[in-house]
């Protein structure tokens, strides 16, 4: 396969684009920097939704200057990986969270590695790494958590044996949440609830204000430069304290996601003065996406919302990260607090080596593209402290 190349300066000097056959059943698309020089460690960086391996343009050369390999693939489902089915009725459990994590350790391997120095996650990138770390923490001997706290694989219901057996169905409360969000004045729905649906594909691939428009909406809104982004600890997890959070989280249930952040459109001026993606950069997004859709990118929130694929998470149940991690945010972002809880159960049981918990001022949600060389010195102290770097 001959991949589409990159126009001049969509990516930062030293980045290489290349295709990895047979990675766990793919053909995976890497960027890469640092790979001049064999042996050095490697570090793996895992993006988020509708993000790319692009995403990481910024970052990659900050920590291959440090004298590490970093290589940021197209997860399953995304850009120019191949090897994945797009259709919304296809099997889910390719794009588990589990076989995802077997995606990135099948790349570490193909690479030539044993070990990866850290696996960093963002966005839905976040529990892939975790599980990572989880599984295999031979192979994976740090993680960072960025934007989405990792509270831990669903458990078994504990000392039940002479008490009541049953349990919860994994994930109901998701569904109870879509039911009890319906039922405001006005109703609302869960943007998990509605990516997860048959029709998003459609509405996002082909949006009336056409899919540049609602792209740069959508980076904007969920940026540090959307000055109504003001995110604090939700007071709780009733359907009225989620629906505090702003509309691109919290949707109308009668709305798309095109709709929902049109409003929020930056001015040309604010686009001008976008320093992190410009308009050449968001063509990147705007052609990947224009070819691909974005079914198979959505298959992950199905895939969090499927009973039986949460329930196989269940086999780890208990089980804590005991490599060093690192939870890093965007003060901007609401991504911390989206899930209430979230952040004290990461701190409480599911990490026993956590490093600490970074909040990068004036980051939005797209902190490696916002805030690189901050977000860079936050990740090298971290390595460095962990053992695990150069």
């Amino acid at each position: 396969m001959t991949l589409p190349s990159f126009a001049a300066g969509q990516l930062p000097q030293g980045i290489r684009s290349r295709l990895i056959p047979g990675v766990n059943g793919l053909d995976m698309h890497i960027l890469e920097a640092g790979h001049e020089l064999p042996g050095r460690p490697l570090i793996v960086l895992l993006h988020g939704f509708p993000d790319l391996a692009y995403g990481w343009r910024f970052l990659l050369p900050i920590l291959a200057a440090s004298g590490c390999h970093v290589v940021a693939p197209d997860l399953r489902g995304y850009g120019r990986t191949t090897g994945w089915q797009d259709a919304y009725d296809t099997p889910l459990a390719p794009f588990s969270l589990l076989n995802m994590a077997r995606d990135t350790l099948a790349l570490v391997l193909a690479l030539g590695y044993r070990q990866a120095a850290t696996v960093i996650g963002h966005d839905i990138g976040s529990p892939v790494s975790a599980y990572c770390a989880l599984a295999r923490p031979d192979v994976f001997r740090s993680v960072v958590f960025m934007s989405a706290p990792f509270p831990g694989p669903p458990a078994f219901p504990f000392d039940t044996a002479q008490h009541d057996g049953s349990s919860a169905i994994p994930n109901a409360g998701m569904a109870n949440l879509a039911k009890a969000l319906g039922a405001l004045h006005p109703p609302r729905k869960h943007y998990q609830q509605y990516l997860s649906s048959e029709q998003a594909d459609a509405d996002m691939s082909d949006p009336p204000q056409g899919l540049h428009a609602f792209l740069r909406a959508f980076f904007h809104v969920k940026s540090g430069d959307w000055p109504q982004n003001d995110p604090h600890v939700l007071p709780g997890s009733a359907a009225e304290d989620i629906a505090r959070m702003p509309a691109y989280y919290v949707m109308d249930l009668e709305k798309t996601m095109p709709e929902a952040v049109a409003p929020f459109h930056p001015s040309a001026a604010e686009v001008r003065a976008c320093t992190w993606l410009s308009e050449a950069e968001l063509e990147v997004y705007v052609e990947e996406y224009g070819r691909t859709g974005f079914q198979g990118a959505l298959q992950a929130y199905r895939v969090l919302s499927d009973p039986a694929l949460n329930d196989e998470l269940r086999l780890l149940s208990g089980k804590t990260i005991d490599v060093p991690s690192l939870f890093i945010g965007g003060e901007k972002d609401w991504g911390t607090y989206a899930t209430p809880g979230a952040l004290d159960l990461m701190k409480s049981r599911a990490t026993t080596r956590l490093h600490g918990i970074e909040m990068i001022d004036g980051a939005g949600h797209w902190i490696q593209q916002e805030q690189p060389v901050r977000l860079g010195e936050r990740l090298l102290d971290f390595i460095k402290g962990a053992g695990a770097g150069p």
